[in-house]
């Protein structure tokens, strides 16, 4: 058996061909840096949702859920530093007009740690080195620009009318964080927790999904003591591993970057990456930072709002301040298929499968009838199919081809068991149940399958 990890090309050919991801808009020749998310894709999403929700909300007492919109006003983002600092360096081909990354660029021409170098670095060295553009061509200054995606509000145009689709979810919960004080009176620590959509206009999409222009990240802001932050910090440092862990990621292949002062964000303190480590790199999954009291500081400051957390025992009010948890939805549910993907033989044929843990895996069990053309095996199948999906919801009906391919298919979308009615079903209410990691066939009573499924790691969770 083989455990290697798949290249980029093989996890982009599997997850279009099984109905994971596609490329967005595709029929009318798509959009750069969007991807739509079919069932399967979706199902494994909503799984990573709601391991998630639970082990980071519902488990814990101090951990309070938001869902802020999209829009909001653009102060916002002046306040929170995106309006001026939220920057890529571009460049452009001076004949095309066409942009590019100036640090990608750098770096696929062998300039090691591009991004941190300043503009006028960048500069230089693409002229010292005469780098052209992908087409050949010379290529302008460096310059500044802003990845926030621009809109108007209302029917009326004008610069009164702009606002910005979200970077980032953060400022929602910043902004809510008086709401939350008024209405549930926390104490601290505590935090508030979002999933949602950020919108980032990447001048070069690449890899996948790892360089796009619409993504959904999972993050709360855990509002502490400053005294508390290093202490906490490692707390959540650690926590990383345990949702690691929960998903079926090798720890092995998670690597910590710890963020140098020159690179870090306007609002950090301190920044540690947490990278997994493909077959076609080591790429950011998700990272803890602090992000001390810089943005309910500048919330209050410009907008008027009193921020301040009051301490119950001591009466002393002042600003919390934040430490960030992040994970990229995307980018984990991609690892978590990476992790998932094996090779092996099955009678003398190459087989590949999904290794998916049960409670992430997108079909819980499928069900077959023997044969497609014999009414009393399909109703029988119909009748098991339908007492499992009020058990376990992901449930897969599946009578297309014959059973190798459909056990076949079966594996390949990481399906744990898979359940066969045939003729010996109809006389003594027993089924072939198959496990899809050494493929071994077990006879089970029907009144007897369901506890069986879940001793074999079928619960709900």
């Amino acid at each position: 058996m083989s455990d290697q990890q798949p290249s980029l090309d093989k996890l982009v050919s599997l997850c279009k061909r099984r109905g994971f991801i596609y490329p967005g808009s595709e029929i009318y020749g798509g959009l750069g840096g969007t991807f739509d998310y079919g069932p399967l894709g979706l199902a494994l999403k909503n799984n990573l949702r709601a391991l998630w929700w639970k082990l980071f909300v519902d488990d814990r007492p101090d951990m309070f859920g938001l869902d802020s919109s999209v829009l909001k006003n653009p102060r916002i983002w002046e306040a929170s530093g995106h309006a001026t600092q939220f920057n890529d360096p571009i460049v452009e081909d001076t004949k095309t007009g066409t942009r590019y990354r100036a640090d990608h660029l750098l770096e696929d021409h062998g300039v090691e740690n591009a991004e941190a170098m300043t503009l006028e670095e960048m500069t230089r060295l693409i002229k010292e080195q005469d780098i052209k553009s992908p087409a050949g061509n010379p290529l302008s200054e460096v310059k500044s620009f802003n990845m926030m995606f621009q809109t108007q509000v209302g029917a009326s145009g004008g610069d009164g009318n702009v606002t910005y689709l979200q970077p980032e979810t953060a400022q929602g919960m910043f902004v809510n964080f008086k709401n939350i004080l008024d209405s549930f009176y926390p104490d601290l620590p505590f935090g508030l927790a979002q999933m949602g959509r950020c919108f980032r206009n990447e001048i070069s999409p690449r890899e996948f999904l790892f360089r796009v222009r619409e993504f959904e990240i999972m993050e709360f802001e855990y509002f502490i003591r400053e005294a508390d932050w290093q202490e906490l910090f490692e707390f959540w440092r650690q926590e990383f591993y345990r949702w690691a862990e929960l998903i079926g990621l090798d720890q092995q292949k998670i690597h910590e970057l710890e963020v140098s002062k020159e690179d870090l964000a306007h609002y950090s303190k301190r920044t540690i990456d947490f990278e997994y480590q493909f077959s076609f790199g080591t790429k950011e999954i998700g990272a803890v930072a602090y992000r001390t009291d810089f943005d309910l500081k500048n919330h209050m400051e410009q907008s008027g709002a009193d921020l301040r957390y009051t301490d119950k025992q001591t009466g002393e009010r002042f600003i919390p301040h934040v430490l960030e948890p992040t994970f990229g939805l995307d980018r984990n549910l991609l690892a978590v298929i990476s992790e998932a993907y094996r090779e092996d033989e099955v009678g003398g044929e190459a087989r590949s499968y999904l290794n998916f843990r049960p409670e992430v895996a997108p079909v819980r069990v499928a069900v077959f009838p023997l044969l497609k053309n014999k009414p009393q095996l399909v109703e029988k199948a119909r009748a098991v199919y339908a007492d499992l999906k009020v058990k376990f919801g992901r449930v897969w009906f599946d009578d297309h081809g014959n059973i190798g391919k459909r056990y076949r298919r079966q594996d390949e979308i990481g399906t744990p068991h898979t359940v066969t009615i045939d003729f010996d079903s109809l006389e003594d209410d027993s089924v072939t149940v198959r496990d899809r990691n050494t493929t071994e066939q077990e006879r089970v009573k029907i009144d007897e399958l369901f506890s069986y499924l879940e001793d074999k790691g079928q619960k709900n969770f």
